[in-house]
Protein backbone atom coordinates (compact mmCIF):
# COMPACT_ATOMS: atom_id res chain seq x y z
CA UNK A 1 0.00 0.00 0.00
CA UNK A 2 1.22 3.50 -0.61
CA UNK A 3 1.84 5.87 1.74
CA UNK A 4 -0.63 8.91 2.48
CA UNK A 5 1.68 12.04 1.40
CA UNK A 6 -0.12 15.20 2.56
CA UNK A 7 1.21 18.15 0.66
CA UNK A 8 0.34 21.79 2.55
CA UNK A 9 1.16 24.75 -0.23
CA UNK A 10 1.15 28.43 -0.48
CA UNK A 11 1.67 31.37 -2.14
CA UNK A 12 5.53 30.85 -2.44
CA UNK A 13 4.24 27.58 -4.84
CA UNK A 14 1.97 29.90 -7.78
CA UNK A 15 5.00 32.59 -6.94
CA UNK A 16 7.16 31.31 -9.73
CA UNK A 17 4.64 30.83 -12.22
CA UNK A 18 3.91 34.61 -11.98
CA UNK A 19 0.97 35.24 -9.46
CA UNK A 20 1.94 37.14 -6.72
CA UNK A 21 1.59 36.21 -3.61
CA UNK A 22 -1.63 37.41 -1.56
CA UNK A 23 0.53 40.25 0.41
CA UNK A 24 2.87 42.11 -0.73
CA UNK A 25 5.67 43.93 1.66
CA UNK A 26 3.63 46.57 1.51
CA UNK A 27 0.44 45.24 3.14
CA UNK A 28 -1.20 45.59 -0.51
CA UNK A 29 -2.68 42.95 -2.95
CA UNK A 30 -2.54 43.74 -6.34
CA UNK A 31 -2.55 47.62 -5.19
CA UNK A 32 -5.32 47.57 -2.77
CA UNK A 33 -6.26 47.08 1.19
CA UNK A 34 -7.13 43.59 1.89
CA UNK A 35 -9.47 45.20 3.65
CA UNK A 36 -11.53 46.51 0.80
CA UNK A 37 -11.38 43.45 -1.30
CA UNK A 38 -11.09 40.64 0.77
CA UNK A 39 -13.78 40.89 3.67
CA UNK A 40 -17.35 40.73 3.57
CA UNK A 41 -17.46 44.03 4.73
CA UNK A 42 -15.32 45.24 1.54
CA UNK A 43 -17.87 43.63 -0.55
CA UNK A 44 -20.91 45.25 1.50
CA UNK A 45 -19.30 48.57 1.04
CA UNK A 46 -18.61 48.57 -2.50
CA UNK A 47 -19.44 45.23 -4.28
CA UNK A 48 -18.24 46.13 -7.93
CA UNK A 49 -15.08 47.22 -6.55
CA UNK A 50 -14.93 43.57 -5.12
CA UNK A 51 -15.82 41.73 -8.55
CA UNK A 52 -13.87 43.83 -11.00
CA UNK A 53 -10.80 43.17 -8.81
CA UNK A 54 -11.34 39.07 -8.83
CA UNK A 55 -12.26 39.39 -12.49
CA UNK A 56 -9.06 40.94 -12.85
CA UNK A 57 -7.25 38.32 -10.77
CA UNK A 58 -9.01 35.74 -13.02
CA UNK A 59 -8.17 36.80 -16.21
CA UNK A 60 -4.63 36.98 -14.82
CA UNK A 61 -4.93 32.82 -13.66
CA UNK A 62 -5.42 32.33 -17.55
CA UNK A 63 -2.15 34.14 -18.27
CA UNK A 64 0.06 31.51 -16.13
CA UNK A 65 1.01 28.02 -16.35
CA UNK A 66 1.98 25.49 -13.72
CA UNK A 67 4.73 25.79 -12.80
CA UNK A 68 8.15 22.78 -12.35
CA UNK A 69 7.32 22.29 -9.04
CA UNK A 70 3.41 22.10 -9.76
CA UNK A 71 4.55 19.05 -12.40
CA UNK A 72 7.18 17.57 -9.53
CA UNK A 73 4.26 17.63 -6.69
CA UNK A 74 1.55 15.76 -9.51
CA UNK A 75 4.62 13.16 -10.20
CA UNK A 76 4.60 12.17 -7.03
CA UNK A 77 1.13 9.77 -6.94
CA UNK A 78 3.16 7.70 -8.79
CA UNK A 79 4.86 6.60 -5.64
CA UNK A 80 2.41 8.43 -3.02
CA UNK A 81 -1.08 8.50 -2.13
CA UNK A 82 -1.34 12.25 -2.23
CA UNK A 83 -3.66 14.95 -1.03
CA UNK A 84 -3.04 18.67 -1.67
CA UNK A 85 -4.52 20.96 1.04
CA UNK A 86 -3.69 24.36 -0.62
CA UNK A 87 -4.54 28.08 0.87
CA UNK A 88 -4.12 28.99 -3.09
CA UNK A 89 -7.13 30.38 -5.13
CA UNK A 90 -5.62 29.37 -8.59
CA UNK A 91 -5.99 25.90 -10.32
CA UNK A 92 -2.57 25.54 -10.70
CA UNK A 93 -2.12 22.08 -9.18
CA UNK A 94 -5.16 20.46 -11.15
CA UNK A 95 -3.80 21.83 -14.15
CA UNK A 96 -0.46 19.99 -13.49
CA UNK A 97 -2.28 16.51 -13.02
CA UNK A 98 -2.93 16.61 -9.31
CA UNK A 99 -5.99 14.58 -8.80
CA UNK A 100 -7.07 15.28 -5.15
CA UNK A 101 -7.14 18.70 -4.02
CA UNK A 102 -8.67 20.86 -1.12
CA UNK A 103 -8.99 24.70 -1.34
CA UNK A 104 -9.16 26.12 2.09
CA UNK A 105 -9.45 29.63 0.82
CA UNK A 106 -11.53 29.00 -2.30
CA UNK A 107 -11.11 28.81 -6.14
CA UNK A 108 -10.81 31.91 -8.32
CA UNK A 109 -12.49 29.86 -11.24
CA UNK A 110 -15.82 28.97 -8.63
CA UNK A 111 -18.73 31.13 -7.60
CA UNK A 112 -21.33 31.35 -5.22
CA UNK A 113 -23.91 33.29 -4.01
CA UNK A 114 -24.61 35.83 -1.04
CA UNK A 115 -26.52 33.49 1.18
CA UNK A 116 -25.08 30.07 0.62
CA UNK A 117 -21.18 28.89 0.87
CA UNK A 118 -21.89 25.77 -0.40
CA UNK A 119 -23.59 25.74 -3.69
CA UNK A 120 -20.67 26.21 -5.86
CA UNK A 121 -20.91 27.07 -10.05
CA UNK A 122 -18.46 26.76 -12.48
CA UNK A 123 -17.15 30.25 -13.15
CA UNK A 124 -14.82 31.15 -15.88
CA UNK A 125 -15.94 34.37 -17.10
CA UNK A 126 -16.25 38.04 -15.13
CA UNK A 127 -19.02 38.05 -12.80
CA UNK A 128 -20.91 41.37 -12.74
CA UNK A 129 -23.45 43.51 -10.15
CA UNK A 130 -27.28 41.91 -11.04
CA UNK A 131 -25.45 38.40 -12.09
CA UNK A 132 -27.41 35.82 -9.77
CA UNK A 133 -27.89 31.94 -9.21
CA UNK A 134 -31.10 30.38 -9.97
CA UNK A 135 -32.79 31.25 -6.74
CA UNK A 136 -32.37 34.88 -7.64
CA UNK A 137 -29.34 35.68 -5.14
CA UNK A 138 -26.28 37.93 -6.48
CA UNK A 139 -23.32 35.65 -7.26
CA UNK A 140 -19.80 36.49 -5.80
CA UNK A 141 -16.37 34.80 -5.75
CA UNK A 142 -16.17 31.71 -4.41
CA UNK A 143 -13.26 32.97 -1.84
CA UNK A 144 -13.16 32.83 1.66
CA UNK A 145 -12.78 36.39 3.20
CA UNK A 146 -11.03 37.34 6.15
CA UNK A 147 -13.51 36.83 9.08
CA UNK A 148 -15.51 34.14 7.54
CA UNK A 149 -15.51 30.49 7.97
CA UNK A 150 -13.37 27.98 6.13
CA UNK A 151 -15.61 25.52 5.06
CA UNK A 152 -13.06 22.76 4.24
CA UNK A 153 -11.30 22.85 7.62
CA UNK A 154 -12.78 20.00 8.93
CA UNK A 155 -11.99 17.97 6.09
CA UNK A 156 -7.96 18.91 6.04
CA UNK A 157 -7.85 17.77 9.36
CA UNK A 158 -9.14 14.62 8.71
CA UNK A 159 -6.91 13.99 5.99
CA UNK A 160 -3.76 15.57 8.04
CA UNK A 161 -4.51 12.73 10.93
CA UNK A 162 -3.96 9.85 8.33
CA UNK A 163 -0.75 12.01 7.05
CA UNK A 164 2.61 8.94 6.36
CA UNK A 165 4.39 12.17 5.36
CA UNK A 166 3.92 15.50 5.45
CA UNK A 167 5.18 17.93 3.06
CA UNK A 168 4.96 21.78 3.06
CA UNK A 169 5.97 24.39 0.20
CA UNK A 170 5.86 27.74 0.07
CA UNK A 171 3.47 28.86 2.59
CA UNK A 172 4.62 30.70 6.35
CA UNK A 173 2.62 28.62 8.13
CA UNK A 174 1.38 31.57 10.20
CA UNK A 175 -2.07 32.26 9.15
CA UNK A 176 -4.65 30.45 10.92
CA UNK A 177 -6.69 27.80 10.89
CA UNK A 178 -4.38 26.40 7.99
CA UNK A 179 -1.17 27.03 10.08
CA UNK A 180 -2.65 24.34 12.34
CA UNK A 181 -3.24 21.89 10.56
CA UNK A 182 0.29 20.63 11.28
CA UNK A 183 -0.53 19.55 14.76
CA UNK A 184 -2.84 17.47 13.38
CA UNK A 185 -0.55 15.20 11.89
CA UNK A 186 0.67 12.04 13.94
CA UNK A 187 3.26 12.62 16.18
CA UNK A 188 6.72 12.25 14.46
CA UNK A 189 5.36 11.82 11.06
CA UNK A 190 8.66 12.69 8.47
CA UNK A 191 8.13 16.00 7.71
CA UNK A 192 9.42 18.61 4.89
CA UNK A 193 9.58 22.64 4.93
CA UNK A 194 10.22 24.17 1.61
CA UNK A 195 10.09 27.54 1.36
CA UNK A 196 12.86 30.99 0.96
CA UNK A 197 12.44 31.95 4.37
CA UNK A 198 11.47 29.28 6.58
CA UNK A 199 9.80 30.25 10.00
CA UNK A 200 8.94 26.96 10.88
CA UNK A 201 10.54 25.87 14.60
CA UNK A 202 12.43 22.96 14.89
CA UNK A 203 11.04 19.69 15.50
CA UNK A 204 11.73 15.90 15.30
CA UNK A 205 11.60 14.55 12.03
CA UNK A 206 12.11 18.17 10.13
CA UNK A 207 13.70 18.66 7.38
CA UNK A 208 14.30 22.41 5.94
CA UNK A 209 15.09 23.20 2.54
CA UNK A 210 15.59 26.72 1.94
CA UNK A 211 14.90 27.50 -1.36
CA UNK A 212 11.41 28.38 -3.45
CA UNK A 213 9.77 25.86 -4.37
CA UNK A 214 10.99 24.55 -7.94
CA UNK A 215 14.50 24.26 -6.22
CA UNK A 216 13.51 23.20 -2.63
CA UNK A 217 11.02 20.23 -4.41
CA UNK A 218 13.57 18.68 -6.55
CA UNK A 219 16.06 18.47 -3.97
CA UNK A 220 13.62 16.98 -1.93
CA UNK A 221 12.07 14.15 -4.68
CA UNK A 222 15.16 11.66 -3.69
CA UNK A 223 14.77 11.99 0.03
CA UNK A 224 10.82 10.97 0.01
CA UNK A 225 10.88 8.80 -2.69
CA UNK A 226 13.51 6.73 -0.10
CA UNK A 227 10.82 7.17 2.71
Amino acid sequence: MKKHLVVLTGAGMSAESGIKTFRDADGLWEGHDVMEVATPEGFAANPKLVLDFYNQRRKQLFEVEPNSAHVDLAKLEKDFTVSIITQNVDDLHERAGSSNVIHLHGELLKSRNIVDPFTLFDCKTDIHLGDTCPNGHQLRPHIVWFGEDVPMIEKAIEICETADVLLIIGTSMQVYPAAGLRHYVPENTPTYFIDPKPSMESKFNLTVVAENATIGIKKILKLLITQ
